[in-house]
C-alpha cells in the first residue's frame, strides 16, 4: 500500500546533506513495511538489524565507531553496507539504546550513509530520564494509520485520483457525492491501520477488518508488561479498557474509575498517548498563533488511535455504518473520532502537534470540535449535520475572534455559503486547497 510519507523519504535520500531519521509512530502502523518498501524501490540493499528478532545483533554496537560497527553488522548479516547505496534499517531500536546513542557517531563520521531507525516502543526509552539522546544528530518523522486517501489509493485508485480533482468550482455530482459517502462508510468500519485493510482486500470482507483489529488491541494490552515499571500495570489496563467510552470528551478522571486518585491515572494517560494509542485534544482560548502557545494541558479530550479499532471495541453494530447518518453512529463519536484522525494524518509528518478545541471561557457555554491554521488563518472546525444557522458555537467563534471563515465537516455537499465552508467528509484532505479557493 502506498504511503503518503514515502516522498518525504524520497526528498530525504536525495538531499545531499541528511540525518538519521527516527520513524515514530504506533505498533502495526506500518513503520517496518513502509522502509523496506521504499529501500526496495530506491537503494540496491537494504541492511535489516531487527534487535527483536535478532537480539544478539546488539553486540556490534558495544563501540562508538561506525566503522567498526558496519565492519560486524556486515559480517553478521552477511553482506556489504555501502555508503549511499544501501539504507541500513535499525528495527525495535528500544531493544538497543547504544544503537541510539550511535547515530550522532554515524552522523559526524559517516554522513553519507543513509539510516532510519525505528521501534513500536521506542517513545518509552526516549523517556528515560538517564538516557543521553542524540539531539541534532536525527531528523524525526511520524507514521500514523492510513488516512482515507491512502485507503481509496489502496482499494480504488481510480476513485482516490478523481477525489483529489474536485474543488468548489468543480464539485462532485450528486451521484459522486452518494459514492463516495459509502466509501467513508467503508473506512470508518475497516480502519486505517495496514493489516486491517490489506485483510478486508484480500478476503473482500469487512468482518475480517474486525478479526484484525481484536488481534492488534491484544497485542497492545500484552505490551503493557513491557513498561508496567513505570505505571502500575492495573492502571495501564484500566485507562485502555474506559478510554473508548470517553472518546470526543473533556476527560474527567472519575469517569475512568471513582476509587483511584487522579495522580495515579495520570501517568498511565501519558504513557499510553505516548504509545501513540490515544491522542489528546487539548483546549485553546485561539487567542493568537501559534495557537499552541495558548493550550490549557490540564483541559483535554481523548481521541483513539484508529477509528476501525474505536467500532470494534465499542462493538458498533455493523449495519449502523451503512443504515445510519454518520453523525449518529454511536452518538457522533465516530464522526468526531474520523476528523481527528484525518487533521492528524494531513498534518506535516515532521510534527507530532497535538490537535486544538476551543471553548468559550466567559459570555456563555460554546464549544467548537477542532481549531486548526490555514496559511496563519485561525479557523475553526464543527462535526455538524445542521443547517448553516444552526451552528451556534461556530458562528459564536467566527464573530468572537472576527475569522474570516469557518468550516463545517458533515455528510452535506461541499458549498460555500456566506462565512461557512461546507466540507464533505471524504474531502478532508483536500481542506487546505478548497480554504485557498475561497480567498480568490
Amino acid at each position: 500500500m502506498k504511503r503518503t510519507l514515502e516522498a518525504e523519504l524520497i526528498a530525504w535520500k536525495d538531499r545531499k546533506e541528511h540525518l538519521p531519521i527516527l520513524l515514530r509512530g504506533a505498533r502495526q502502523v506500518g513503520k517496518s513495511f513502509l522502509v523496506e518498501h521504499f529501500a526496495k524501490d530506491h537503494f540496491e540493499d537494504i541492511a535489516i538489524v531487527d534487535f527483536e528478532n535478532r537480539p544478539e545483533l546488539k553486540g556490534a554496537f558495544s563501540t562508538r565507531e561506525p566503522s567498526e560497527i558496519l565492519t560486524r553488522l556486515e559480517f553478521a548479516l552477511r553482506k556489504p553496507i555501502k555508503e549511499g547505496l544501501s539504507l541500513l534499517f535499525l528495527d525495535e531500536i528500544q531493544n538497543c539504546p547504544e544503537a541510539l546513542i550511535s547515530l550522532r557517531y554515524f552522523k559526524e563520521k559517516m554522513p553519507k550513509l543513509h539510516i532510519i531507525a525505528a521501534g513500536s516502543l521506542l517513545e518509552f526509552l526516549l523517556r528515560e530520564e538517564d538516557f543521553s539522546f542524540p539531539v541534532g544528530r536525527v531528523e524525526f518523522l511520524y507514521l500514523r494509520p492510513l488516512s482515507f486517501i491512502e485507503y481509496l489509493q489502496a482499494a480504488s485508485p481510480f476513485i482516490a485520483k478523481r477525489l483529489l480533482e474536485f474543488s468548489l468550482k468543480h464539485p462532485p455530482s450528486d451521484l459522486e457525492h452518494i459514492e463516495l459517502l459509502k466509501w467513508v462508510r467503508r473506512y470508518l468500519f475497516i480502519g486505517g491501520m495496514p493489516s486491517a485493510i490489506m485483510s478486508s482486500l484480500q478476503q473482500d470482507s469487512l468482518l475480517e477488518s474486525q478479526r484484525v483489529h481484536h488481534r492488534i488491541l491484544q497485542a497492545y494490552e500484552s505490551d503493557f508488561g513491557k513498561y508496567a515499571k513505570r505505571t502500575q500495570h492495573k492502571y495501564l489496563q484500566i485507562v485502555f479498557q474506559k478510554a473508548p467510552a470517553l472518546i470526543a470528551q473533556i476527560l474527567k478522571y472519575r469517569r475512568i474509575d471513582e476509587e483511584i486518585r487522579s495522580r495515579d491515572l495520570k501517568p498511565a494517560i501519558d504513557l499510553i498517548c505516548h504509545a501513540g494509542l490515544l491522542q489528546r485534544v487539548f483546549a485553546t482560548t485561539a487567542s493568537g498563533l501559534p495557537l499552541h502557545a495558548y493550550l490549557k494541558d490540564d483541559r483535554f479530550k481523548l481521541l483513539y488511535l484508529d477509528v476501525g479499532l474505536l467500532q470494534t471495541i465499542t462493538k458498533v453494530d455493523a449495519n449502523l455504518f451503512f443504515d445510519q447518518d454518520i453523525l449518529q453512529i454511536n452518538s457522533g463519536v465516530i464522526s468526531e473520532q474520523f476528523v481527528g484522525q484525518e487533521l492528524l494524518a494531513y498534518s506535516p509528518s515532521f510534527q507530532n502537534a497535538p490537535l486544538l478545541f476551543w471553548e468559550r471561557t466567559n459570555g456563555g457555554q460554546a464549544e467548537v470540535d477542532y481549531v486548526i491554521t490555514v496559511d496563519s488563518e485561525i479557523m475553526p472546525v464543527e462535526v455538524k449535520a445542521g443547517a448553516t444557522g444552526t451552528l451556534r458555537s461556530l458562528q459564536g467563534f467566527l464573530q468572537e475572534k472576527s475569522s474570516r471563515i469557518g468550516i463545517r465537516i458533515s455528510e452535506h455537499a461541499l458549498s460555500l455559503h456566506g462565512k461557512v465552508l461546507s466540507i464533505p467528509f471524504y474531502l478532508i484532505g483536500s481542506l487546505d486547497r478548497i480554504v485557498e479557493e475561497t480567498r480568490t
